[in-house]
């Protein structure tokens, strides 16, 4: 694809690592909306989106060479807690960060800003009811402790430039792979299914709507958050159990809940609360989506961003 040279640009360009993902699909309509050209990085080429592996070096050398970005949002990692090869988990999400933002440091054009997505999985089973920023992360899982680590890396860069680190909670939305909790559930009421297996069902999270999460990523790339470390979360946590009683008032009609043991995964987290008051110091008044309102939307929804 051909990447309009610094001299042609009339909008401000961002740089967006797992466009083709399920939240990038989200970030790029957010960006665009906003103003923003985008260009995406993904394994495959098509309008907009570059080809590139995140563990090849000289590979995101040539990107940013090619797209010279003002902003960067850097979403591309293995997001699946139970992905099952840590290998791949380590190299991506920590590795493959290190090779964007040694690119971007060795870019002759210094971007305004660069978020990172890490995840409030960092902080494993705390014994704090409440999350902030400044709680000591406790990761329980291979992916929390690569995401952990690559936060711990990021600061290496810190000096060079100007990141931003986010952790957002648990969030769901349109679109979201059926390997996930919440479309699972969604999708077998929209399919009239009478039973579902799952895991512990009492695990208790604080689920967002992906449209809150990317308007607060673009917000965040605007306001004064260089340097900092930000949950993304509404502040309220429900458990699996209260999600399918929404559905089942949504759908009108209840599920046989049975409970698989091998569903149920180890070092799981018990519970994910978050505090947003950072978040809302930094970006303003917050418009949190409820998870009931969200659920409906997933399930009157077709598949398509």
């Amino acid at each position: 694809m051909n990447v309009a040279s610094l001299s042609e640009r009339t909008r401000p360009l961002a740089l967006v690592t797992g466009s083709e993902g399920f939240t990038g699909h989200y970030v790029t309509a957010e960006l665009r909306s906003a103003g923003y050209d985008v260009v995406g990085v993904s394994h495959q080429a098509s309008e907009g989106v570059l080809a590139a592996d995140l563990c090849d070096r000289e590979a995101m050398l040539s990107v940013v060479d090619a797209t010279q970005p003002d902003v960067v949002v850097h979403l591309a990692a293995i997001a699946f807690v139970a992905h099952g090869d840590a290998d791949a988990i380590y190299r991506t999400n920590i590795v493959g960060t290190r090779n964007l933002l040694d690119a971007l440091a060795q870019s002759a054009r210094r971007p305004r800003a660069v978020l990172l997505t890490s995840s409030a999985n960092v902080y494993g089973n705390s014994a704090t009811e409440i999350l902030t920023e400044d709680v000591t992360p406790q990761p329980a899982n291979d992916y929390a402790v690569s995401k952990l680590a690559m936060e711990y890396m990021a600061s290496l860069w810190k000096d060079r430039l100007p990141i931003i680190l986010t952790r957002p909670f648990n969030y769901t939305g349109v679109g979201q792979s059926e390997k996930f909790l919440l479309p699972k559930i969604v999708n077998h009421f929209r399919r009239g299914a009478k039973v579902i297996e799952l895991g512990n069902i009492d695990v208790a999270r604080d689920f967002q709507d992906v449209r809150f999460v990317v308007n607060a990523y673009r917000r965040l790339l605007e306001a004064d958050a260089i340097g900092q470390t930000v949950n993304l979360c509404s502040g309220k946590a429900h458990t699996l159990t209260e999600a399918i009683r929404m559905m089942e008032d949504i759908a009108g009609y209840e599920i046989e809940v049975r409970v698989n043991p091998a569903f149920v995964r180890e070092g799981e987290v018990a519970r994910l609360t978050g505090s947003n008051q950072k978040l809302a110091e930094l970006i303003g008044p917050l418009d949190v989506i409820p998870l009931r309102q969200t659920l409906q939307w997933m399930y009157e929804t077709a598949d398509s961003v």
